[in-house]
């Protein structure tokens, strides 16, 4: 029976290196369903900013619009996440999905947002590439591998995301 459980040990710990192996690659699962970054939005410059652009980093996709409440109450959290861990590869992006240009550009402003906000009004391809967006906001955590490791829906904790992404540098 010892020998039973001392083998078990010995597999357990080869899984948790093998886990903490792939997150400090920056990867997630395996298996995870590669992220449609293949769009492109204006931002509140009204310059074209494709998502690939952003491949090879650790993104935060936030869903989000200027009428959710919820969602105002994400974006302070978003602020601090982005300020804390740029340097380390996280890119927060805003896709902001039913507000004009002077609507967003004012709201965000006012946010004072420190990370791109694309506007993706009228944009229904990415609300279906991305298992359809039912309601907001919805966050979706991206690998460097480009690999989709989470998606949430409705509001999170930052503490959430943080040891989510904490894994992926």
């Amino acid at each position: 029976m010892k020998h039973v459980f001392s083998v078990c040990l010995v597999i357990v710990a080869l899984g948790v290196t093998a886990a903490a192996q792939t997150a400090a690659a920056g990867a997630c699962e395996a298996n995870g369903k590669p992220a449609n970054l293949n769009f492109t939005f204006n931002d509140l410059n009204n310059r074209k900013i494709a998502l690939s652009d952003f491949k090879g980093k650790v993104i935060i996709l936030d869903f989000w619009a200027t009428w959710c409440v919820p969602c105002k109450a994400e974006i302070p959290g978003f602020i601090d996440l982005q300020k804390k861990y740029a340097a380390r590869g996280l890119q927060i992006i805003g896709l902001s999905v039913d507000d004009s240009l002077p609507t967003a550009k004012k709201y965000a402003d006012a946010m004072k947002m420190n990370y791109p906000v694309l506007l993706a009004e009228g944009k229904e391809d990415i609300l279906i590439a991305y298992d359809p967006i039912p309601s907001i906001p919805v966050s979706v955590v991206i690998g460097r591998d480009g690999k989709v490791c989470s998606k949430h829906v409705g509001i999170v904790s930052m503490d959430v995301f943080e040891k989510e992404i904490a894994s992926l540098f």
